[in-house]
């Protein structure tokens, strides 16, 4: 009987036990794989802007509005080469449920600031003649089977016309991919024109301006350029790369890194006292085993090699068997968690760092039980009842 057979007698002599460890490291690597591959794409979305695009919002909060003028005049400034501005719309489509992350921009400043934006001559030229147009994302626009040319009611959370409703009335110009920057295909933007004519209050008024440099080089200049030309000013302003916005946008909803770390060490502890416990017990059992085959001639560097095979099969079929499920998830919810992390999947990256950790968890579950199988004497283990 060669080793790969008692590997495989062994795990199979208590198949509850066994099943049931294969489910918690199921468990354990279903969830790295799923928050490994959420990190990975949200801290990736908001790294992608370009290093010469800026950000200028209200210096007290981002939420807090600005003066329309400011985009004229910081396109200006020296070395500012594009601007663009926009309003958050608070949009849903049907229900409150379904929100959507919406703008309201100037078209033309918005097309110069984002030129990776890949929309149709033809659609571009929708949305800078109809009021009404709408620019929508990929990912938004294959979540709803929007096409271009569709009219579609958006209401407002935040906003009411002037006739009370809080519904606008929209004609789909455009559905745009942006491959430099996933994220921006789940969003919507609409013509602040219209909304600036629509709305009830907020007129003249902007969240937040967006504008590119000739050269990254320039940022630092720029930025304090502007940032002192509205000192003193009731609508101060504070000015920063877009990366660097995006990212302090998103820490408003905690430290994702650390939630995520702190998650997984909590799931692999645990995995590592059930498993290395129920190795020990495992090995227990078989004392007199052990001592019978050492007798018949097994050294014990082949014994231990034997319970640590034991130990690296289970741990690394159970992070194969959660990875697939966490594959699986991720596919199935990839339109529901394109707004938050666009472009989720389970990359190489996971899988990889998944089997390193299934490595170090089998060598660190077995390492005990294997020592103490390579130490025993036979006269010891036979004489065990």
């Amino acid at each position: 009987m060669n080793q790969a057979l008692l590997v495989a007698k062994n795990l199979g002599r208590r198949k509850l036990r066994t099943g049931l460890m294969l489910l918690a490291l199921l468990i354990a690597f279903f969830l790295y794989g799923c928050l490994e591959s959420f990190d990975r794409a949200f801290y990736a979305s908001q790294n992608s802007a370009a290093d010469n695009r800026l950000v200028s919002v209200n210096k007290v909060n981002f939420t807090l509005p600005l003066p329309i003028s400011y985009g004229a005049q910081i396109g200006l400034v020296p070395g500012v080469s594009a601007v663009s501005y926009q309003s958050w719309f608070g949009g849903y489509y049907q229900d409150p449920r379904q929100f959507l992350i919406m703008f309201a921009s100037d078209p033309a400043g918005y097309l110069a600031v984002y030129p990776n934006l890949q929309v149709t001559p033809a659609e571009r030229t929708a949305w800078l003649a109809d009021r009404t147009g709408l620019l929508v994302g990929r990912t938004v626009a294959t979540k709803y089977h929007w096409h271009v040319g569709d009219h579609v009611p958006i209401s407002s959370n935040i906003y009411t016309r002037a006739k009370g409703s809080h519904t606008w009335d929209f004609t789909i110009s455009g559905i745009y991919s942006f491959p430099t920057d996933p994220a921006r295909e789940g969003q919507v933007i609409m013509r602040h024109d219209y909304f600036d004519e629509t709305v009830t209050f907020g007129r003249d008024t902007i969240n937040m301006v967006m504008f590119t440099t000739k050269s990254a080089a320039l940022n630092e200049a720029v930025i304090k350029r502007i940032d002192t030309q509205f000192a003193n000013s009731p609508y101060e302003t504070t000015t920063d790369t877009a990366a660097a916005f995006n990212r302090a946008f998103a820490s408003q909803l905690g430290n994702i890194a650390l939630i995520i770390r702190l998650v997984l060490i909590s799931a692999f502890a645990a995995i590592l006292l059930i498993v290395g416990n129920t190795m020990v017990m495992a090995v227990r059992e078989r004392t007199r085993e052990i001592g019978v085959l050492k007798t018949l001639g097994f050294s014990g560097t082949a014994i231990m090699m034997q319970i640590l095979a034991e130990s690296m099969l289970l741990s690394v079929t159970g992070a194969l068997l959660g990875l697939a499920v966490a594959g699986l998830l991720i596919t199935g919810l990839k339109d529901v968690i394109a707004g938050f992390a666009p472009g989720m999947h389970l990359a190489w990256q996971e899988v990889v760092g998944a089997l390193g950790w299934a490595v170090v968890l089998g060598l660190a579950t077995g390492g005990l039980p294997a020592w103490s199988g390579l130490k025993l004497r036979i006269a010891t283990a036979l004489g065990r009842i």
